[in-house]
């Protein structure tokens, strides 16, 4: 995720990253500059004295609108997304420290402490893996049992959450927790489950095909079109314009589709690494202090 301060905002203006999408889309920006000045070309030599293109402005301008409705709309879905998946990443900082102090004030067992040191981290970097199509065993801090078991499940990270539900369950059964304690932990515990699930929601749900496919075939077709109308008022200059509005048209639509899906490791997705860290960097200072 790029972080930057908002407050300098004329600094961002010309400062260029490889994000941008200028880099990604230049090749079909130099394509429609051509296919705008061949337009140009055609209207100019052939059709001088055909101006009903010119009435074709206030259409433009009408479906300008409606295009604008469309991705303020598919703008807002994707950032809907991104931010509630910052949201239950957030959950999950907040439930792994209170599950860490619980189990600190509560535990006399230094084993189990060590346990639950390793597991939460682990459950936190499991989860960012899973989400991302692939866990790296090699990022968590398991016995060489526990790793050999790990690698053989799909779901990792319930995997984890079941060791220490059993963790929580012997516990009881040894009279190191009370059974309003254990419920208390489960509560808390159980919240790992639908963070990840409602993680998995946001990532497996991408917006309808249909909607993302009508969309792109809009702004297509938009732009494509243009210079029929604006070759009349800008002659060869209209290549610019229509430029210019693919680049701004077709950057939104870019930028949704990197946020709609805000687990991965696109510059604009959420810091999974750094709040993975961060988990563990918490869970550790609590069980030492």
């Amino acid at each position: 995720m790029i972080k930057y301060n908002p407050k300098i905002w004329f600094r961002h203006i010309f400062q260029i990253r490889k994000s941008d999408t200028i880099f990604i889309i230049w090749k079909e920006m130099l394509l429609i500059a051509l296919f705008t000045v061949g337009i140009a070309w055609v209207e100019l030599t052939y059709l001088k004295n055909f101006h009903h293109l010119k009435d074709l402005m206030g259409v433009y301008s009408l479906v300008g609108f409606v295009l604008s409705l469309l991705l303020v709309f598919r703008t807002n879905t994707a950032y809907d997304r991104w931010w509630e998946g910052r949201k239950k990443w957030g959950e999950l900082v907040n439930n792994t420290r209170n599950l860490a102090i619980k189990i600190s004030s509560m535990s006399t067992n230094q084993d189990t402490e060590d346990f639950f040191a390793r597991m939460i981290p682990n459950y936190a970097f499991a989860m960012k893996g899973h989400l991302r199509d692939g866990v790296n065993i090699d990022e968590l801090d398991l016995t060489e049992e526990e790793r050999a078991y790990l690698e053989s499940k799909a779901h990792k990270p319930s995997l984890i959450s079941k060791w220490m539900y059993e963790k929580l369950d012997q516990m009881k059964r040894e009279g190191d927790l009370t059974q309003e304690e254990f419920i208390v932990m489960d509560i808390n515990l159980k919240t790992f489950s639908d963070i990840i699930g409602a993680c998995e929601r946001i990532k497996n749900t991408p917006l309808p095909y249909s909607y993302s496919n009508f969309l792109k075939k809009f702004i297509f077709v938009y732009v494509l079109t243009m210079p029929l109308a604006f070759v009349e008022s800008f002659g060869y200059y209209s290549a610019a314009v229509s430029v210019f509005v693919f680049y701004v048209l077709v950057s939104m639509e870019i930028l949704a589709e990197e946020i709609e899906d805000p687990f991965g490791l696109d510059p604009n997705d959420l810091p999974t690494d750094e709040l993975s860290q961060k988990i563990k960097d918490n869970v550790n200072e609590i069980f030492k202090g």
